[in-house]
């Protein structure tokens, strides 16, 4: 029989009426014939007396002094809530469950608390508890250390431990949903005629998430890819089957339509500001002060464009202030420029694509845009813009590529 596993996110949980439809979901597997294991984040979202963020402000209000072990204990608390919910609601309908914890399931991870690795998932427990129930919840974005202190894999754990665990049970396909319908070209907030995605390839989902797109975290499709396991984003409020997410061989499983594309979506970063640090005559090692200086004091780089006589990269723009000090005591003179947004086209066609660039620079031309910055990868190209322009580049861009078709 085929292991199936679901994860659902905190709004899919957050209400009866939501927790309704998850129960749906659930049977309609279970008849299709699927042994099921589901994973759950904690219920809703800031504000609401069980979610993650919750809990933080909890700590904040209350001394605001909790040490990173502890903290994770207490974060661990909102998943098990969840988990014994949903396993009460699946018991009253005489549908055999069991909850297990991220420890219980087998996730041993490394000792950063708060922003724990996975290093091994041993599923014995999953698999010997599924030969007598139908359905297997484990609590997501948790695990054990060696040491046996609890963790917690930050922002997208859930994600990461659903494709994880599918992975380690060599499951047929893991199912994320989220209050969205899949995977869309662009955010529906800004581009009113983005349009759902049927199928992305791993790498250009990957790019999707790393680059503004928070529909699925990128560790959690990169667990996927290297295991060879589909994915599919899904809607809990909807019985459509979403965004699949497979190699692109598996694209011919799939009704496309568009075939031959060669962007996939539009995605963007924003409150980014950009530095840039010169040198006349290079000056010896500057890129190597730069970085290192940068990696020391803890502040994330991104966009960078490295020359003879200095270098160009990014930052965000709460750490602009913290990198500027740093370079000046370097005795470095950086020019800052706040207030930016990083644009991202993306597609796993581009590549060796004559003409993709000048199309983004025809778009942005036309709309007065000017490009600060410009990098690309084999299914990515960046550019650099001014905040104010963000809105206007992503519709732009959008419309130049027919993504709205």
């Amino acid at each position: 029989m085929s292991i199936l596993v679901q994860k659902f996110g905190g709004t899919s949980l957050s209400t009866p009426q939501a927790r309704e439809l998850v129960i749906g979901h659930v049977k309609r597997e279970l008849n299709a014939g699927y042994q099921l294991v589901v994973v759950v984040s904690a219920m809703g979202r800031r504000g609401e007396p069980y979610a993650t963020d919750t809990l933080l402000d909890w700590v904040a209000q209350n001394g605001d002094a909790l040490p990173a072990r502890e903290r994770d204990l207490l974060l661990c608390c909102g998943e098990i809530i969840s988990a014994a919910t949903l396993c009460s609601l699946l018991e009253s309908e005489g549908i055999r469950a069991i909850v297990l914890t991220g420890a219980q399931a087998g996730f041993v991870t490394d000792d950063q608390f708060g922003n724990a690795r996975i290093k091994d998932v041993r599923p014995e427990r999953v698999i010997s508890e599924l030969e007598t129930h139908q359905v297997v919840i484990v609590t997501g974005f948790q695990g054990q250390a060696e040491s046996g202190d609890f963790t917690t894999l930050g922002r997208g754990g859930s994600d990461t431990s659903a494709t994880a665990l599918g992975a380690a049970l060599h499951a047929e396909i893991v199912d994320i949903y989220t209050d969205v319908n899949g995977i869309l070209t662009a955010d529906p907030r800004i581009v009113e005629d983005a349009k759902p995605l049927p199928v992305v390839s791993y790498a250009e989902i990957c790019n999707m998430a790393q680059y503004g797109a928070k529909v699925i975290h990128p560790r959690a499709v990169e667990i996927a890819m290297q295991a060879h396991i589909p994915v599919r984003v899904r809607s809990t409020f909807s019985e459509d089957e979403g965004t699949l997410v497979t190699q692109p061989e598996g694209f011919k499983d799939v009704q496309l339509g568009f075939m031959d594309r060669y962007v996939t979506g539009i995605a963007y970063v924003s409150n980014v500001t950009q530095i840039t640090v010169d040198c006349e005559g290079g000056g010896h090692n500057l890129q190597l002060q730069v970085f290192k200086a940068m990696a020391e004091n803890s502040i994330s780089v991104d966009f960078i464009n490295v020359t003879p006589t200095g270098a160009v990269y990014t930052v965000f723009d709460f750490d602009s202030d913290r990198a500027l000090t740093v370079l000046r005591e370097l005795g470095f003179e950086p020019k800052a420029l706040s207030g930016c947004a990083k644009v991202s086209v993306i597609g796993g066609g581009i590549n060796g694509v004559p003409g993709i660039m000048a199309k983004i620079v025809e778009s942005l031309s036309e709309q007065n845009i000017q490009i600060l910055q410009s990098a690309d990868s084999n299914t990515t190209i960046w550019v650099l813009v001014k905040k104010e322009d963000m809105v206007q580049a992503l519709r732009a861009l959008h419309t130049k590529f027919e993504l709205h078709r």
